[in-house]
């Protein structure tokens, strides 16, 4: 089993002893339980980290860890962007959770037309945050050291403005003719994927995202949720596009 994750600002700060306090060390000291001798990574989220090894558990929450070599992690390429529109209840935390697991590089909120939830005022601000602890939390248990960025939530005219911009746009959507996993891709640059909400994405938004540069196509014979679409189509472009190889 690969080395448990844990996040810390400003790494670059980091020298040969380390001590892990607050939230993460107490995860560390009274969550996971770690001991002298057991290894550990150091990681600010951004792609930078460092090696380590526990020299010493200190009460509940203090790991004291010795430093072995901090090392940057590359931006891969195709970056993956997902655009997820706004689910009900829970479903977006679990699609954030699971992107995140299969390595999407970020993920845009999305106030489609037809979305049940709205995002507004405090209630917006406190689902956003939720988002982004999730991406977090999902990016440290998948041993990432660069997690998602997960952006402010956007109107369908921002959402055209980022797939216009991007080197493979698509848009899931059973209008498609061609199937995701046929679609002549990039090898670099970046690839924008749309997902609908339960209502699905609508004509108007349709004929946007076309002007932009995005095709709609199908994944399969299935009719995924809106929580899992993203997942399964990311997991599918990470293969087709070498990431996964």
């Amino acid at each position: 089993m690969t080395a448990p994750v844990f996040v810390v600002d400003q790494l670059e700060r980091v020298g040969p002893e380390f001590v892990l306090e607050g939230a993460e060390g107490r995860h560390a000291v009274s969550v996971k339980r770690l001991r002298p001798g057991e290894d550990v990574v150091l990681t600010d989220g951004y792609g930078r980290w460092a090696e380590g090894v526990v020299k010493a558990a200190e009460g509940k929450d203090r790991l004291v860890v010795t430093v072995a070599s901090v090392h940057e992690e590359p931006a891969v390429a195709p970056r993956i962007t997902v655009v997820q529109a706004l689910p009900k209840g829970d479903r977006g935390e679990v699609a954030v959770e699971t992107m995140t697991e299969v390595g999407v590089d970020a993920i845009v909120p999305w106030q489609a037309s037809r979305c049940i939830t709205q995002w507004k005022g405090e209630r917006g601000l406190k689902a956003l945050g939720k988002w982004r602890a999730t991406a977090r939390e999902a990016g440290k248990q998948s041993r990432r050291v660069r997690f998602p960025e997960v952006a402010d939530a956007a109107t369908t005219k921002q959402v055209g403005a980022l797939l216009a911009t991007a080197d493979f746009a698509a848009v899931l959507h059973e209008s498609g003719e061609e199937r995701l996993a046929t679609a002549e891709l990039p090898t670099d640059g970046e690839i924008v994927l749309v997902v609908g909400p339960e209502g699905g994405v609508s004509p108007e938004e349709l004929a946007l995202f076309a002007g932009a540069g995005a095709k709609p196509y199908v994944l399969g014979p299935t009719v995924l949720r809106t929580s899992t679409a993203g997942t399964a189509a990311a997991a599918l472009l990470l293969g087709r596009t070498g990431r996964w190889s």
